[in-house]
């Protein structure tokens, strides 16, 4: 079986580092980004089998993101699970419409994210 690769989108460095410790316990291939400009830069590139990203971020926002990532062919099928501290039904929505697969609240336990990443990875 191949290795999974997942793009992590967060505006905190600290938080990409955390889930990206996580994601090394599952075996995955991670690629960083710092917001949504730099992640569409990643997803022209690299083969991606899920993003999680943040929705609240400077430059580009979660929301944006998704939007133009299912504008692109190899990746308008592509899970894209939310992480983030808010968590309005407003917002959930948007994101729903945008295209995003789920939607978590950090933090997050790493045990959990995996559950969730490895759930939707297993239903490509």
């Amino acid at each position: 079986m191949r290795t999974r690769t997942i793009l992590v989108v967060d505006d905190s460095a600290v938080m990409r580092k955390l889930i990206a410790a996580a994601l090394a316990e599952g075996d995955y291939r991670v690629l960083l980004a710092a917001d949504g400009e730099a992640a569409m830069q990643q997803a022209r590139v690299a083969a991606v089998d899920l993003v999680l990203t943040d929705w609240n971020m400077p430059a580009m926002g979660g929301g944006q993101l998704i939007r133009e990532l299912r504008q692109m062919e190899n990746h308008a099928e592509t899970p894209i699970l939310v992480l983030t501290t808010e968590a309005s039904d407003a917002e959930k929505a948007d994101a729903r419409v945008a295209g995003a697969s789920g939607w978590l609240r950090k933090p997050i336990e790493p045990a959990t994210l995996l559950e969730v990443v490895a759930s939707l990875l297993d239903t490509e």
